[in-house]
């Protein structure tokens, strides 16, 4: 689709037999309008915009019916389907990069970052075959959205313990594999002669995000957004590992396939009348015999 996008702006460029300059105005916003629409459930508005409804795109619709003079708007016609022509290929170029660097032998895996930081095993330890009850020769690819490891880097200067130490674990795993590169192979597979058993590759990847691409306010959201748009381009089933009830109805609802880390069995449930009150209840209450200390003083 990009292809053929760019093909027909570079086929409106110059001169049109029977087209005045209005003419080749209104075929052009004809054209921008039309591609939109293809494009409207491939990918999102924020790259809907930068493809075709381009700051430049709404000037000439807004001034479509002011401008004035054959070679001024033939001029920003040419030019603002020059840029398309430009765009829409080096999208598909890198559209294409992207789909041929990934080996069709690999299963792909995007965690959220509460499997990071909830999962019972911390990442340098974890057995994604066994959490995904998958064969141990499968060769896997542990996806990291860019969107996941900003939400690390943030988690790890958190006042929480647990998240702030499971953060700077997991971001720790990534620097040691990738030193600055998005790809690299962490468990690489072998023969186990003891047991006969054949171990697949593992490999980490942190998926940048497309040029220009704008992000969903809600960073969960975003999460299944880039799994989604991974399986699109993949071609093939997209796994998610999340610890929270709301992401696997999300992700499942999106058309991924979703292994939910079942969550901490909380215990019975308390003596609610009779129980002592807990380490902040007794904190509030210190200080507010205290403040009524000092008032009576």
């Amino acid at each position: 689709m990009l292809q053929r996008l760019a093909n027909e702006a570079g086929n409106l460029r110059g001169p049109s037999p029977g087209l005045d300059e209005t003419g080749r105005l209104l075929r052009y916003l004809e054209w921008t309008t039309e591609a939109a629409r293809s494009l409207r459930f491939q990918v999102s508005d924020g790259d809907i915009e930068c493809l075709v409804l381009t700051p430049g795109y709404r000037a000439l619709l807004a001034a479509s019916g002011s401008i004035k003079g054959a070679r001024l708007i033939n001029g920003l016609v040419d030019a603002e389907l020059e840029t398309c022509v430009r765009v829409f290929e080096a999208a598909a170029k890198a559209l294409q990069a992207l789909i041929e660097r990934w080996p069709l032998t690999e299963r792909f895996v995007v965690a959220d970052s509460s499997f990071y930081i909830h999962n019972p095993v911390r990442l340098e330890d974890v057995d994604l075959h066994q959490i995904l009850s998958l064969r141990s020769s499968e060769n896997l690819r542990l996806l990291f959205p860019i969107t996941v490891v900003d939400e690390l880097d943030r988690l790890k200067e958190s006042g929480k313990e647990r998240p702030r130490w499971r953060a700077s674990s997991t971001l720790s795993v990534l620097d040691r594999i990738l030193a600055g590169r998005t790809a690299g192979n962490w468990r690489t597979g072998r023969f186990l002669a003891e047991d006969g058993d054949i171990r697949g590759d593992v490999t980490l990847e942190i998926v940048l995000d497309p040029p220009g691409h704008v992000r969903l306010p809600v960073v969960d959201d975003e999460i299944i957004d880039r799994a989604v748009a991974v399986q699109a381009l993949a071609g093939r089933p997209v796994r998610l590992l999340t610890c929270d009830t709301g992401q696997h109805t999300r992700g499942c609802a999106a058309g991924l396939e979703v292994t939910k880390i079942p969550a901490k069995d909380p215990g019975p449930e308390p003596d609610w009348e009779n129980k002592a009150p807990g380490l902040r209840a007794q904190r509030r209450a210190a200080q507010q015999a205290k403040a009524t200390s000092t008032t009576d003083g």
